[in-house]
């Protein structure tokens, strides 16, 4: 029997206010990083219903998604994992005080893009400053591009 090659998907929150960006700062097994508000997309879930979710989960702040930003497919360098992301920007809400945040989530942070470029080394993924150069290029497709039957 051949086996069948699965990419994660993902989902990524771009998430801009006054020049900054929403990142969060979490626990890997490469140590601490930066990146997105993101995370797998669940059984039953549209790619909108789980970038919301993701982002609320890892920085308390309520996000809805108004466009998509890119589709980006990216074999990590171990080999042993490919993901395929899709990465939106959208409105974001004022973070809902006491919410806790994700397991392995050590805080949600606001980084201006100098601040993202500094820290480059720490990123969890090279998708993470793609997506914001991608944003800030202009690149938004709408949501309407997507078709979720459940």
């Amino acid at each position: 029997m051949i086996e069948r090659w699965k990419p994660n998907v993902t989902v990524a929150a771009v998430i801009e206010r006054d020049g900054r960006f929403l990142l969060v700062e979490e626990e890997t097994s490469d140590g601490i990083r930066f990146n997105q508000p993101a995370g797998h997309l669940e059984a039953g879930e549209s790619l909108l219903t789980a970038v919301a979710r993701e982002a609320v989960e890892e920085t308390a702040h309520p996000f809805a998604p108004e466009a998509l930003v890119g589709i980006y497919q990216w074999p990590r360098p171990q080999g042993d994992l490919a993901y395929l992301r899709f990465a939106f920007a959208g409105k974001v809400g004022e973070a809902e005080p006491g919410r806790k945040l994700d397991v392995g989530i050590l805080r949600a942070v606001w980084m201006s893009l100098d601040e993202l470029k500094a820290t480059r080394a720490r990123h969890r993924s090279p998708l993470i400053l793609r997506c914001v150069e991608d944003y800030l290029a202009g690149r938004r497709y709408p949501l309407d591009l997507l078709r979720y039957y459940d």
